[in-house]
């Protein structure tokens, strides 16, 4: 009731202003965005939002987010109010889409990278990871053990500077984490805060198996887990072989391809390493699916 309330009201304004000023949008043309916790892209990468009308993806607009958490466009200029003159009748729009792009991007097909999404109901839309055309799960069942430990360099040897997500809960290895098949247009990437940064321990799309690289590993095979043991190729103002005790460990959601090589604002797993954290001891991550952005589309 809220929603329609603040819809018929909205409407109304855009009436009142559309008999003073016969330039501007019709009625149903204008698409009014707003979000919470989402963060500003790097590189030229841009958000774009897309409605669903008649079953085809129609676009609405590009944007980014500034420092503050306002829309702007890809040049950085302030979007008065989130509102897009889309020039699209939105009346029959069953659903928003918001997409990340690529720098220089000049299509009108969106990417498989869709970050939020949400069914249109009397004007609006709530717009979730969870929503079907986006994720379609929000990771609120998300879960993840790990260990220190660093099987790289062989037995008792430098044993917590590497993290590795699995669980010795039953004294042999085995999956540690449990995270949902992602969509294409994204990938999982495993994080330890050294020293106050975030380091990466390697991208991965499955639970099991080793990671997609093993940049700071030493010369013997790791476990067949997501990991990494912080033993060489320390990155500059960083030294390993290090201690992550005090750190923390991090799983996030990237997009692919990745516009910047920071962690991603999507972030399901969280956990504090103990300054008491043992080697070979199974830690649990924390489930951080809450802290997800959302965001709300109005047409008007």
């Amino acid at each position: 009731m809220r929603a329609t309330l603040r819809t018929l009201a909205l409407a109304s304004m855009v009436l009142a202003g559309a008999c003073s000023d016969s330039t501007g949008p019709g009625p149903g043309q204008t698409l009014v965005l707003s979000f919470t916790g989402l963060e500003p892209l790097a590189n030229g990468y841009h958000y774009e939002g897309w409605a669903l009308v008649g079953g085809q993806a129609r676009a609405t607009g590009k944007f980014n987010i500034d420092a503050t958490g306002k829309l702007v466009t890809v040049s950085g200029a302030p979007i008065a109010e989130g509102a897009f003159d889309t020039g699209i009748d939105l009346g029959s729009t069953s659903a928003i889409v918001i997409t990340i792009e690529p720098t220089g991007d000049t299509d009108a097909v969106p990417t498989s990278t869709h970050i939020l999404a949400g069914a249109v109901s009397g004007g609006a839309a709530p717009l979730t990871v969870g929503a079907s055309l986006a994720f379609g799960n929000s990771f609120s069942s998300a879960a993840g053990n790990y260990i220190l430990a660093t099987p790289t360099n062989g037995n008792n040897n430098n044993e917590l500077s590497g993290i590795w997500f699995l669980s010795l809960a039953t004294g042999s290895p085995t999956v540690g984490l449990t995270l949902p098949t992602l969509p294409a247009g994204w990938v999982y990437e495993g994080w330890a805060v050294v020293g106050g940064r975030p380091v990466t321990t390697g991208r991965f799309t499955s639970v099991s198996g080793a990671d997609q690289s093993a940049p700071f590993s030493g010369p013997m095979a790791g476990p067949p887990f997501p990991g990494e043991d912080f033993l060489v190729n320390a990155p500059t103002g960083l030294s390993f072989p290090t201690s992550l005790v005090g750190g923390t460990g991090v799983i996030s959601i990237e997009p692919q391809p990745d516009d910047s090589p920071a962690p991603f604002t999507l972030k399901p797993l969280v956990g504090m390493i103990s300054a008491t954290a043992t080697d070979h001891v199974t830690y649990s991550l924390g489930n951080n699916a809450a802290g997800f952005p959302t965001g709300t589309a109005i047409i008007r």
